[in-house]
């Protein structure tokens, strides 16, 4: 059987492990919850889930994938009384708003999705008018609360992850090479705020061109250069917030100019949790962090044997995110969509490992720390196995 979501400390949990549940944890006292959304009352008997994601336009493909990882999760969790209501967003913030429309005018108790920042931010007001709940998959920090919790994995603490780790196993000073995109900001702006909280120096902060395909003249700004005309790096880890084709590219020429991941450390994001970076000379021993893809096995497999091809990464998110949906709805007296019941500060087990929707409606999720090697990614720090304390 796939492991199957369960709130922890609500409902006995399901799968392998056979451990009771963590005793239930306080809220965290350094966050402060907003006022809870007046919220529609869900009647007894069977609930409904609008499930709003993108089934035409470029990401079909991925909306089909997250939607079929969807209907295995209702299907696995046993006594569920969640309908599936699934509606095309079209990729758009203007489809993702009338999607939502269409979907509480028949009734939907909670929305799940949709994808972007952009769909998010339209799909709000809408779902505030009906006092209904949103699970989106965006990771914009900003949209969350007020009703919207936010299920995908914050890039912020995938930062706060590795540097922690890294200072751990000896890091002192970390440089950072990143585009000069939203994201490239946002992660340079995590890594300061980390690097502050566990005493790490900032080294060079460097961004390039994002159309440049080989910023050489970038590299050339993280230290000094030395006679054999190598790059001595200033600092002894360097963080590089980019992926597939684009961080192979840069790799190689940090490689080719001397800052070798032998004796530096390479520090990545969620964005490496990717395999075709497996075999990737440049980053042999970098670290990033992600959830323990082992957790996510035999969701992989059976999602394979279903319908014979692999999930696009992002499944399950979907997966997990419909499980809660569908576990709130097992009570005889009906869904709790409540903020109280969302909000479990005990968390619950997905797929992707333990996650708890915080009272602010950010994301929380026990990530692990894994190091690149040519066989495949190896966990060198556990993601933690309960918020039990925190």
């Amino acid at each position: 059987m796939v492991l199957l979501l369960a709130g922890c400390g609500t409902v006995p949990a399901r799968g392998p492990a056979a451990q009771a549940p963590p005793a239930p944890a306080p809220a965290p006292t350094v966050v402060q919850p907003l006022p809870p959304p007046t919220v529609a009352p869900t009647p007894a008997g069977p609930a409904t889930a609008a499930l709003l994601l993108p089934l035409s336009g470029a990401n079909a493909t991925l909306g089909q994938g997250m939607l079929d990882a969807a209907e295995m999760a209702v299907f696995d969790i046993k006594d569920s009384h969640l309908a599936l209501l699934p509606r095309d967003t079209g990729g758009t913030p203007e489809g993702a708003a009338a999607a939502a429309r269409a979907a509480l005018d028949q009734g939907a108790h909670i929305i799940i999705g949709p994808l972007t920042a952009g769909e998010v931010q339209a799909v709000q007001p809408v779902a505030a008018d009906h006092g209904i709940p949103v699970l989106a998959f965006s990771t914009a920090a900003a949209l969350a609360g007020n009703g919207t919790y936010l299920f995908g994995f914050l890039p912020d603490d995938e930062v706060r992850r590795v540097v922690a780790f890294a200072h751990e196993k000896g890091v002192h000073r970390i440089a950072f090479l990143g585009p000069g995109t939203a994201y490239g900001h946002l992660i340079a702006d995590s890594l300061k705020s980390a690097a502050t909280e566990q005493g790490v120096e900032l080294g060079p902060v460097v961004f390039f061109d994002p159309a440049v395909p080989q910023p050489i003249e970038a590299i050339h700004h993280l230290g000094k250069p030395g006679d054999d005309g190598k790059i001595a790096l200033d600092g002894d880890a360097l963080m590089l917030p980019m992926g597939g084709a684009q961080l192979k590219t840069v790799g190689q020429l940090l490689l080719a100019n001397g800052i070798d991941p032998a004796h530096v450390h390479f520090l990545g994001t969620g964005l490496w949790d990717d395999p075709s970076l497996i075999g990737e000379p440049s980053l042999q021993g970098a670290w990033y962090a992600a959830p323990d893809p082992a957790g996510r096995a035999d969701f992989d497999r059976r999602f394979q044997k279903l319908y014979g091809h692999a999930p696009p990464r992002l499944a399950t998110l979907a997966y997990d995110a419909s499980a809660l949906a569908a576990q709130l709805s097992t009570a005889p007296e009906g869904a709790d969509f409540s903020p109280t019941a969302l909000a479990n500060p005990s968390g619950f087990l997905g797929v992707d490992g333990i996650f708890r929707l915080r009272p602010d409606g950010r994301g929380e999720r026990g990530l692990a720390v894994l190091e690149i090697h040519a066989t495949g990614p190896k966990v060198v720090s556990p993601a933690r196995q309960s918020f039990s304390g925190s």
